[in-house]
């Protein structure tokens, strides 16, 4: 057991000499191409994360120009619903303002007809009271005049009723 413990000189220079070749060989084959790969990868992770920042950068201008857009979208359909609800209103403004006179022309053309019917009535009804006070007064004079003593009579008072200058 001893010698486990304490190993030999020879043991302790050739394990030394061999860790050493093993040591340069892996140095001159695999830690070079090791080293390398990570720098590569290193490299690809630091472009990558650019890559991503730049992504990041242009996903945040997309998105403020979306929302750009967005609100002059909103704005323009804010503006046409305004000029549609403002073209409605003057066109109903104009609808009743257009039956307002309508109606006042149509009232001012009864009150016309109205005044024309009763112009006419009237005129018909005096036509009609003269015509018929004519024929009232013909009979009372055809009835006072039957004899020429009666007519000379009603003669002598129009003529006295009469004042002549």
């Amino acid at each position: 057991m001893d010698a486990l413990l304490n190993p030999a000189f020879g043991s302790v220079v050739w394990a030394t000499v061999s860790f050493l070749v093993v040591l340069l060989l892996l140095r001159k084959m695999a830690w070079g191409p090791i080293l390398q790969g990570l720098k590569d990868r290193e490299e690809e992770i630091e472009g990558a994360l650019n890559a991503a920042k730049e992504a990041r950068a242009e996903i945040q201008n997309l998105q403020s120009d979306n929302e750009r857009l967005l609100q002059e979208a909103r704005a323009e359909r804010d503006g046409m619903l305004r000029d549609a609800r403002d073209m409605a209103d003057k066109l109903v403004a104009d609808a009743k303002q257009t039956a307002k006179d309508e109606g006042e022309r149509m009232i001012d053309q009864a009150k016309q007809a109205i005044d024309g019917e009763r112009a006419a009535a009237v005129a018909e009804l005096k036509a009609e009271v003269a015509k018929l006070s004519l024929e009232i007064a013909e009979k009372l004079v055809r009835q006072e005049l039957k004899d020429d003593g009666a007519q000379q009579e009603l003669i002598g008072r129009m003529i006295s009723d009469s004042k002549l200058n």
